[in-house]
């Protein structure tokens, strides 16, 4: 099967809290791109369409937040895709492009 996706993807595991409104949870950061980002084993799943603000932890740095809107649930998860395609994004996502290409 084809990957149609725009960018690479890169499989990362950092803890995550989300809130979706009045809603909050908790996952794991599985996979990031410059396009978007896929949290699984969330302990809740906004629906489709909504507006979350999703909060990394990369130790020792502290938490930084991604906004995006819930693009598709997986079995686990949600997939975001961000509102905005800011600076501190981009450095953690070149970070984790550089871990990938240096293992």
């Amino acid at each position: 099967m084809m990957d149609r996706r725009r960018t690479p993807r890169f499989k990362t595991r950092f803890d995550t809290l989300f809130g979706a409104g009045s809603r909050e949870g908790t996952g794991t950061l599985t996979e990031i791109s410059y396009s978007g980002a896929l949290v699984d084993q969330v302990s809740d799943r906004p629906e489709i369409g909504t507006q979350v603000k999703l909060y990394v932890f990369v130790k020792p740095v502290a938490p930084f937040e991604i906004v995006g809107h819930v693009a598709r649930h997986t079995e686990t998860g949600f997939a975001l895709q961000y509102e905005l395609f800011d600076a501190d994004v981009q450095r953690l996502v070149d970070d984790v492009s550089a871990l990938v290409a240096a293992a």
